[in-house]
């Protein structure tokens, strides 16, 4: 895989692209593609999600290969395939590109250890090939965060509650958050709660996955610790 990280044109056929059936808000599996209960109930800080895949089998083996074996290769089958499914959100929906586009930030001891910031890869991509600003500063980690594994969606909005700050003027802007993979959406909530605070108008989150009850746990780096959300409490 790290020969050049690329994918021949019947393998891209079978990665597991996220089906038309999704609530538009958290991008989980909702018949005939309706706003979903859970988001009907207690709607998330984003105003909506947009996810190129399904994390399953074999597209999570290529995303841990990205983030921990740096197969930095990927960026653009990752970035593009998200590309192709935001242009496809925003033709339907008749709505116009962000004004900025801003990568869910690492704690700064995990971006010591990883040396990159995956999601900033695909963030940096996206916005050039869409002539929009790329933000390094629009949303900070101010706050090392445990863990979220194991816990169920109430307890991670606890535990990432005061995790970020925005650390640039974006009143008025409609802002797109990208992150690799959604579990909850409780980080990416807690993301959008803080630039809603700060001015930004309408906040999206675009994942290259989107994780659902088929998806197996995230991903467990070279210490033994689950790396993002973490297993998924369904």
């Amino acid at each position: 895989m790290r020969a050049g990280g690329c994918l021949c044109e019947d393998c891209r056929i079978a990665l597991p692209r996220l089906s038309t059936a999704a609530c538009p808000s958290c991008a989980g599996g909702s018949p005939q593609g309706l706003r979903c209960g859970q988001c009907l109930a207690r709607p998330p800080a984003f105003d909506e999600t947009v996810a190129a895949f399904f994390y399953r089998f074999p597209l999570d083996k290529l995303i841990l290969s990205f983030k921990f074996n740096e197969n930095l290769a990927l960026t653009p089958l990752f970035s593009d395939a998200l590309l192709l499914a935001v242009s496809r959100r925003a033709y339907e929906a008749g709505r116009a590109m962000p004004d900025r586009v801003i990568a869910l930030p690492l704690a700064s001891t995990r971006l010591a250890e990883r040396g990159f910031n995956q999601s900033a890869l695909v963030a940096e991509r996206i916005a050039k090939k869409l002539g929009v600003a790329s933000s390094a500063r629009g949303l900070l980690k101010i706050r090392e965060t445990p863990p979220q594994a194991g816990l169920g969606r109430e307890a991670r909005l606890k535990n990432v509650r005061g995790a970020f700050d925005c650390g640039e003027s974006i009143a008025g802007q409609h802002i797109a958050i990208v992150d690799d993979v959604m579990t909850t959406g409780a980080t990416m909530s807690e993301a959008a709660r803080v630039l809603k605070n700060a001015g930004a108008s309408y906040v999206s989150a675009w994942v290259v996955a989107r994780a659902d009850r088929l998806s197996p746990q995230l991903g467990v780096n070279a210490d033994g610790n689950v790396d993002g959300d973490g297993a998924i409490p369904f």
